[in-house]
Protein backbone atom coordinates (compact mmCIF):
# COMPACT_ATOMS: atom_id res chain seq x y z
CA UNK A 1 0.00 0.00 0.00
CA UNK A 2 1.40 3.40 -1.19
CA UNK A 3 1.16 6.26 1.54
CA UNK A 4 2.48 9.83 1.22
CA UNK A 5 3.75 11.14 4.34
CA UNK A 6 5.78 14.10 5.13
CA UNK A 7 8.86 13.98 6.60
CA UNK A 8 12.41 15.32 6.44
CA UNK A 9 14.96 13.77 4.59
CA UNK A 10 18.71 13.77 3.61
CA UNK A 11 21.47 11.69 1.27
CA UNK A 12 24.26 10.52 1.02
CA UNK A 13 25.81 8.99 -1.69
CA UNK A 14 26.57 5.03 -2.84
CA UNK A 15 29.11 5.85 -6.30
CA UNK A 16 32.77 6.03 -6.70
CA UNK A 17 33.35 9.51 -6.59
CA UNK A 18 35.51 10.99 -9.77
CA UNK A 19 36.01 14.45 -10.47
CA UNK A 20 33.83 14.47 -13.35
CA UNK A 21 29.92 14.68 -12.49
CA UNK A 22 29.06 12.34 -15.54
CA UNK A 23 25.65 12.13 -14.11
CA UNK A 24 24.62 15.70 -14.57
CA UNK A 25 25.26 15.25 -18.30
CA UNK A 26 22.19 14.96 -20.82
CA UNK A 27 22.82 11.74 -22.22
CA UNK A 28 23.44 9.96 -18.91
CA UNK A 29 19.76 11.88 -17.84
CA UNK A 30 18.18 10.90 -21.14
CA UNK A 31 19.66 6.73 -20.78
CA UNK A 32 17.50 7.11 -16.85
CA UNK A 33 14.57 7.94 -18.72
CA UNK A 34 15.16 5.65 -20.98
CA UNK A 35 15.11 2.79 -18.35
CA UNK A 36 13.25 4.40 -15.58
CA UNK A 37 9.78 3.08 -14.77
CA UNK A 38 8.73 4.90 -12.30
CA UNK A 39 10.33 8.53 -12.24
CA UNK A 40 11.31 10.76 -14.56
CA UNK A 41 14.79 12.77 -14.65
CA UNK A 42 15.85 15.78 -15.58
CA UNK A 43 17.89 18.24 -15.50
CA UNK A 44 18.59 19.93 -11.77
CA UNK A 45 22.19 21.24 -11.93
CA UNK A 46 24.35 22.42 -14.40
CA UNK A 47 26.53 20.37 -16.28
CA UNK A 48 29.63 21.29 -15.09
CA UNK A 49 28.72 21.74 -11.48
CA UNK A 50 31.98 20.67 -9.35
CA UNK A 51 31.46 17.57 -7.70
CA UNK A 52 32.53 18.99 -4.42
CA UNK A 53 29.87 21.07 -4.69
CA UNK A 54 26.92 18.24 -4.88
CA UNK A 55 29.10 16.14 -2.27
CA UNK A 56 28.97 19.16 0.05
CA UNK A 57 25.14 19.27 0.09
CA UNK A 58 24.85 15.55 1.36
CA UNK A 59 25.32 15.76 4.98
CA UNK A 60 24.03 12.72 6.60
CA UNK A 61 26.50 10.63 8.26
CA UNK A 62 23.92 8.99 10.31
CA UNK A 63 22.36 6.38 7.41
CA UNK A 64 23.75 3.15 9.34
CA UNK A 65 21.20 2.84 12.28
CA UNK A 66 22.54 1.05 15.29
CA UNK A 67 21.51 -2.42 15.87
CA UNK A 68 21.51 -1.55 19.92
CA UNK A 69 18.81 1.24 19.18
CA UNK A 70 16.93 2.50 21.32
CA UNK A 71 14.07 1.65 18.72
CA UNK A 72 10.47 3.13 19.81
CA UNK A 73 7.79 -0.33 19.14
CA UNK A 74 5.18 0.23 21.42
CA UNK A 75 3.02 3.76 22.12
CA UNK A 76 -0.35 3.94 24.14
CA UNK A 77 -1.85 5.45 20.64
CA UNK A 78 -0.22 2.51 18.73
CA UNK A 79 -2.90 0.31 17.20
CA UNK A 80 -2.52 -3.51 16.17
CA UNK A 81 -5.75 -2.83 14.17
CA UNK A 82 -5.35 0.15 12.58
CA UNK A 83 -6.27 1.02 9.09
CA UNK A 84 -3.68 3.14 7.38
CA UNK A 85 -4.91 5.61 4.77
CA UNK A 86 -3.80 5.57 1.48
CA UNK A 87 -2.53 9.51 1.55
CA UNK A 88 -1.36 11.26 4.94
CA UNK A 89 -0.94 14.98 4.24
CA UNK A 90 0.46 16.78 7.79
CA UNK A 91 -0.05 20.02 6.18
CA UNK A 92 -3.90 18.71 5.54
CA UNK A 93 -4.06 17.69 9.46
CA UNK A 94 -2.25 20.05 11.11
CA UNK A 95 -3.21 23.24 9.10
CA UNK A 96 -2.33 25.71 11.90
CA UNK A 97 1.51 24.62 12.00
CA UNK A 98 2.82 26.64 9.41
CA UNK A 99 6.22 25.58 9.87
CA UNK A 100 5.19 21.91 8.25
CA UNK A 101 5.78 21.62 5.02
CA UNK A 102 8.10 25.21 5.03
CA UNK A 103 11.06 24.57 2.39
CA UNK A 104 14.39 26.46 3.75
CA UNK A 105 17.70 26.73 2.19
CA UNK A 106 20.54 25.34 3.61
CA UNK A 107 22.71 27.29 1.08
CA UNK A 108 26.72 26.30 0.11
CA UNK A 109 26.50 23.99 3.69
CA UNK A 110 26.19 20.91 4.20
CA UNK A 111 23.41 20.65 7.11
CA UNK A 112 20.77 19.08 5.93
CA UNK A 113 21.24 17.01 8.91
CA UNK A 114 20.55 20.23 10.81
CA UNK A 115 17.48 21.26 8.87
CA UNK A 116 15.31 18.20 8.66
CA UNK A 117 16.15 17.20 12.47
CA UNK A 118 15.31 20.81 13.82
CA UNK A 119 12.21 20.58 11.21
CA UNK A 120 10.70 17.78 12.74
CA UNK A 121 11.50 19.39 15.91
CA UNK A 122 9.46 22.17 15.56
CA UNK A 123 6.55 20.51 13.92
CA UNK A 124 6.12 18.38 16.79
CA UNK A 125 6.35 20.93 18.82
CA UNK A 126 3.51 22.81 17.50
CA UNK A 127 1.31 20.03 17.44
CA UNK A 128 2.20 19.18 21.20
CA UNK A 129 0.90 22.74 21.84
CA UNK A 130 -1.67 22.68 20.01
CA UNK A 131 -0.29 25.52 17.67
CA UNK A 132 0.49 27.64 20.60
CA UNK A 133 4.10 27.10 19.98
CA UNK A 134 4.79 27.63 15.64
CA UNK A 135 7.93 28.97 15.17
CA UNK A 136 10.97 27.63 13.48
CA UNK A 137 14.01 26.50 15.69
CA UNK A 138 17.36 27.29 14.90
CA UNK A 139 19.53 25.58 12.09
CA UNK A 140 22.27 27.77 12.96
CA UNK A 141 22.71 26.71 16.50
CA UNK A 142 22.90 23.00 16.05
CA UNK A 143 25.46 23.55 12.84
CA UNK A 144 27.56 26.10 14.83
CA UNK A 145 27.26 24.86 18.63
CA UNK A 146 27.00 21.03 18.39
CA UNK A 147 30.46 19.93 18.22
CA UNK A 148 29.43 16.47 19.12
CA UNK A 149 27.23 15.94 16.10
CA UNK A 150 29.90 15.90 13.51
CA UNK A 151 31.23 18.45 11.46
CA UNK A 152 28.80 21.30 10.73
CA UNK A 153 28.76 22.10 6.97
CA UNK A 154 30.78 18.88 6.68
CA UNK A 155 28.10 17.14 7.48
CA UNK A 156 26.71 15.75 10.89
CA UNK A 157 24.70 12.68 12.73
CA UNK A 158 21.04 13.31 13.09
CA UNK A 159 20.81 11.21 16.23
CA UNK A 160 23.52 13.29 17.58
CA UNK A 161 21.55 16.17 16.98
CA UNK A 162 17.99 14.54 18.42
CA UNK A 163 20.60 13.98 21.51
CA UNK A 164 21.39 17.50 22.30
CA UNK A 165 18.17 18.64 21.63
CA UNK A 166 17.18 16.72 24.73
CA UNK A 167 20.43 17.66 26.43
CA UNK A 168 20.91 21.08 26.24
CA UNK A 169 17.83 22.13 24.00
CA UNK A 170 17.23 24.86 20.89
CA UNK A 171 16.49 28.24 20.64
CA UNK A 172 14.68 29.50 17.59
CA UNK A 173 15.41 30.84 14.64
CA UNK A 174 13.83 31.68 11.24
CA UNK A 175 15.68 32.15 7.71
CA UNK A 176 18.94 34.03 6.19
CA UNK A 177 18.13 37.84 6.76
CA UNK A 178 14.75 37.30 8.32
CA UNK A 179 15.47 38.53 11.84
CA UNK A 180 13.30 35.79 12.94
CA UNK A 181 14.00 34.24 16.47
CA UNK A 182 16.79 34.21 18.60
CA UNK A 183 19.23 32.83 16.20
CA UNK A 184 18.45 33.29 12.04
CA UNK A 185 20.16 31.13 10.14
CA UNK A 186 23.27 33.08 8.23
CA UNK A 187 24.46 31.14 5.84
CA UNK A 188 23.41 32.69 2.36
CA UNK A 189 20.99 31.05 -0.37
CA UNK A 190 22.55 30.07 -2.99
CA UNK A 191 20.28 32.69 -5.08
CA UNK A 192 22.44 35.33 -3.24
CA UNK A 193 25.80 36.22 -5.16
CA UNK A 194 25.71 33.44 -6.67
CA UNK A 195 27.04 32.06 -3.19
CA UNK A 196 27.28 28.64 -4.13
CA UNK A 197 30.01 28.51 -7.17
CA UNK A 198 32.72 28.39 -5.03
CA UNK A 199 33.41 26.20 -2.14
CA UNK A 200 31.92 24.86 0.50
CA UNK A 201 30.91 27.54 3.65
CA UNK A 202 33.42 27.63 6.47
CA UNK A 203 31.89 26.82 9.78
CA UNK A 204 30.47 29.45 11.97
CA UNK A 205 31.52 30.31 15.40
CA UNK A 206 29.14 29.32 18.14
CA UNK A 207 27.55 32.40 19.79
CA UNK A 208 25.58 32.44 22.94
CA UNK A 209 23.75 35.22 22.50
CA UNK A 210 20.36 36.25 20.40
CA UNK A 211 21.84 38.31 17.05
CA UNK A 212 18.12 38.27 15.35
CA UNK A 213 15.79 39.19 17.47
CA UNK A 214 17.56 40.99 20.38
CA UNK A 215 14.72 40.96 22.60
CA UNK A 216 14.84 37.23 23.37
CA UNK A 217 16.51 36.17 26.23
CA UNK A 218 18.71 33.43 24.99
CA UNK A 219 19.18 31.35 28.14
CA UNK A 220 14.81 31.27 28.19
CA UNK A 221 14.28 30.84 24.27
CA UNK A 222 15.49 27.16 24.71
CA UNK A 223 13.60 24.30 24.00
CA UNK A 224 13.85 21.07 24.65
CA UNK A 225 12.22 17.34 23.61
CA UNK A 226 10.62 15.47 26.54
CA UNK A 227 11.86 11.93 26.33
CA UNK A 228 15.41 10.76 24.96
CA UNK A 229 15.61 10.20 21.43
CA UNK A 230 15.02 6.82 19.56
CA UNK A 231 15.31 5.09 16.26
CA UNK A 232 11.57 3.99 14.68
CA UNK A 233 10.96 0.46 14.11
CA UNK A 234 10.22 0.14 10.25
CA UNK A 235 6.47 -1.20 10.98
CA UNK A 236 5.82 2.05 13.36
CA UNK A 237 6.62 4.35 11.63
CA UNK A 238 3.19 5.81 9.61
CA UNK A 239 1.46 5.66 12.92
CA UNK A 240 4.18 7.28 15.10
CA UNK A 241 3.70 10.31 12.01
CA UNK A 242 -0.35 9.92 11.82
CA UNK A 243 -0.11 10.47 15.84
CA UNK A 244 2.74 12.77 16.33
CA UNK A 245 4.00 14.38 12.93
CA UNK A 246 6.84 14.57 10.88
CA UNK A 247 9.85 12.61 11.18
CA UNK A 248 13.38 13.23 10.90
CA UNK A 249 14.91 9.98 7.95
CA UNK A 250 18.33 9.26 6.35
CA UNK A 251 18.82 6.92 3.47
CA UNK A 252 21.34 5.86 1.20
CA UNK A 253 20.66 7.45 -2.60
CA UNK A 254 22.94 6.78 -6.27
CA UNK A 255 23.93 9.15 -8.62
CA UNK A 256 20.54 9.16 -10.41
CA UNK A 257 19.00 10.60 -7.97
CA UNK A 258 20.54 14.63 -8.44
CA UNK A 259 18.40 14.23 -11.72
CA UNK A 260 15.03 13.24 -10.16
CA UNK A 261 12.13 15.69 -10.90
CA UNK A 262 8.53 13.68 -10.70
CA UNK A 263 6.86 10.81 -10.52
CA UNK A 264 4.76 8.68 -12.51
CA UNK A 265 1.26 8.42 -11.40
CA UNK A 266 -0.36 4.91 -11.97
CA UNK A 267 -3.95 5.02 -12.91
Amino acid sequence: MNIQLSICAIFVFLFSASKQTYFLNKNYIDTINKNAKTWKAGVNFHPETPLKFILGLLGSKGVKVSSTGPFKSHDTLYKSNVSIPIEFDARKRWKNCTTIGTIRDQGNCGSCWAFSTTGAFADRLCIASNSKYNELLSAEQVTSCCYRCGLGCQGGYPIRAWQHFYKHGLVTGGNFNSFQGCQPYTFPPCSVNNSCSGETEKNHKCQKRCYGNKTISYRNDHKYIKEPPYYLDYNYIQQDIMNYGPIEASFEVYDDFLSYKSEYRCS
